[in-house]
């Protein structure tokens, strides 16, 4: 069964809500007044071409990049400079990168376990059944106690979507998890990732796999200088796209 036939209710309050964001590098504006809302539950797939604001986009939502106009709601709470703002957004939004960052000196269990341990005030033991739990999720159990250095590729990025887990968070960002690996690690992590999307965690992923975006998004995201060009149903999105932008980025893409 499909990864869609198990879709939530989707809540009509918004779990993520962007209204006139803005995001300056000097004079370059990385978003140029993006306004967004996404559903609680609800699967979004970002596309767009390389430096489209597509990755600063999520990176703003998670407080890693400061927006420098507009307004960003996650989870009913309006993110502002205040430390403990940003704190509490992040115990909302868990976050898996293009790279792993797993800490070298430890291994998939301890890089699982140390969030929980300082974030949340957990004991050693509560932490390690958390995150035994979480590596059983990602098929990883049996890596456990090895170090991210004897890991694949692949083993590592579903550690790294572990550890996220770990803090337990209402909001998964994915900013393009598959893009460092080798072609045939790909599968599997798209794997972990489309099962996460069948518990009706609200996720937003920013990638290229146009494959999985047709299985699993609700809704896809079309971005292009800071702008987001177009967004609908994924059926839509792909088979009758309305912009020329579109158009041809899928053409060229879909190749």
């Amino acid at each position: 069964m499909s990864a869609r036939a198990h879709a939530p209710d989707l809540a009509p309050e918004p779990a993520i809500l962007l209204e006139q964001v803005v995001k300056r590098y000097g004079a370059h504006r990385a978003l140029a007044g993006v306004d967004l809302q996404v559903r609680r539950g609800e699967r979004l797939v970002i596309c767009g071409p390389s430096g489209s604001g597509k990755s600063t986009l999520i990176r703003c939502i998670n407080a890693l990049e400061r927006h420098d106009a507009g307004r960003i709601v996650v989870n009913g709470i309006a993110l502002t400079n205040d430390e403990g703002t940003v704190q509490d957004i992040r115990q909302e939004v868990g976050m898996v990168f293009q790279h792993f960052n797993l800490f070298p000196h430890l291994t998939a269990l301890e890089n699982c376990m140390l969030a929980p341990r300082l974030n949340r005030g957990l004991s050693k033991a509560q932490a390690e059944k958390l995150a035994m739990a979480h590596l059983e999720r990602v098929h990883l159990a049996d890596q456990a106690r090895k170090y991210p250095a004897r890991l694949s590729g692949g083993q590592q990025q579903r550690v790294a979507i572990a550890r996220a887990l770990c803090m337990e968070p209402r909001i998964l960002l994915f900013d393009e998890p598959t893009s460092a690996l080798d072609p045939e690690m790909v599968k599997e992590v798209l794997g972990v990732i489309e099962e996460l999307a069948a518990s009706g965690v609200t996720m937003i992923c920013v990638t290229h796999e146009m494959g999985f975006a047709r299985r699993v998004a609700d809704r896809c995201v079309f971005m292009d200088r800071g702008e987001i060009v177009e967004e609908g149903d994924a059926a839509g999105f792909f088979e009758a796209p309305e912009s020329e932008r579109l158009r041809h980025f899928l053409a060229q893409i879909l190749r």
